[in-house]
């Protein structure tokens, strides 16, 4: 998704900074060179104190401003017998899923404020709303996710900072082949979702750049929900 994410942007005319625990294989910068704009790729983890703020920097540093942020990365670790869901697996993904978020917001305001502009975008889940059997850490930190873009909206908007997320629904990506390729396991699934289909990547693409862009200036603290109807059942 966070390919998906960048590809979109790029393709709207927007530079791409990535910061990743992964080094790019070459793939993602060629997609998006081929947009006729710039991208660089910084190898980071952005758990460790003080990389949020080089990111930030290093991105300014390199294309002169920070105006959009997006705040998609993250982990889901999960256990079935919920006795076994301890501290280090509700830490590593609090800190990988909503802190490091925090923190990159926190320093990306800081250049955002100065500027009088900027779009943060934050990748909330379907468990924003809903429970999260076998993974308790994962619902919470997709919940605060929620509860932070709202309460960054009510701290940045009055700079022209607009703060939204979005919350993916079931999406067709490798992470999700296990169940996709399980009959019973897609079809539960897909019972819930009225468009009867797992989500492709590109479906997201519309909704980033419509929040990345000035026609969402008056758009400040939602999640939108793009998941084919799934939360209507």
């Amino acid at each position: 998704m966070g390919q998906t994410f960048s590809l979109a942007l790029a393709k709207a005319g927007a530079n791409v900074f990535i910061p990743s625990l992964m080094e790019d294989d070459g793939t993602t910068q060629s997609m998006i060179e081929n947009e006729g704009v710039k991208m660089a790729f910084m190898k980071t983890d952005i758990t460790t104190e003080g990389e949020p703020a080089k990111i930030i920097q290093n991105c300014v540093d390199t294309f002169g401003s920070v105006d959009i942020l997006v705040n998609s990365a993250g982990i889901s670790i999960n256990e079935p017998d919920v006795l076994k869901f301890g501290r280090s697996q509700w830490d590593k993904m609090f800190s990988i899923n909503l802190t490091a978020a925090f923190e990159l917001s926190h320093e990306a305001a800081k250049k955002m404020i100065p500027q009088r502009s900027g779009k943060i975008i934050n990748i909330g889940s379907l468990f924003s709303y809903l429970g999260g059997q076998w993974s308790p850490a994962y619902a919470a930190t997709k919940h605060g996710m929620l509860g932070f873009t709202r309460a960054y909206c009510d701290e940045l908007a009055q700079f022209n900072i607009q703060v939204n997320g979005i919350a993916p629904g079931y999406y067709a990506t490798a992470l999700t082949a296990k169940t996709r390729n399980d009959p019973v396991a897609n079809q539960r699934v897909l019972d819930h979702i009225p468009a009867n289909r797992w989500g492709e990547t590109q479906d997201l693409m519309g909704t980033v750049v419509f929040l990345a862009s000035k026609a969402s200036d008056y758009v400040n603290g939602q999640m939108i929900v793009v998941d084919g109807g799934y939360l209507v059942r």
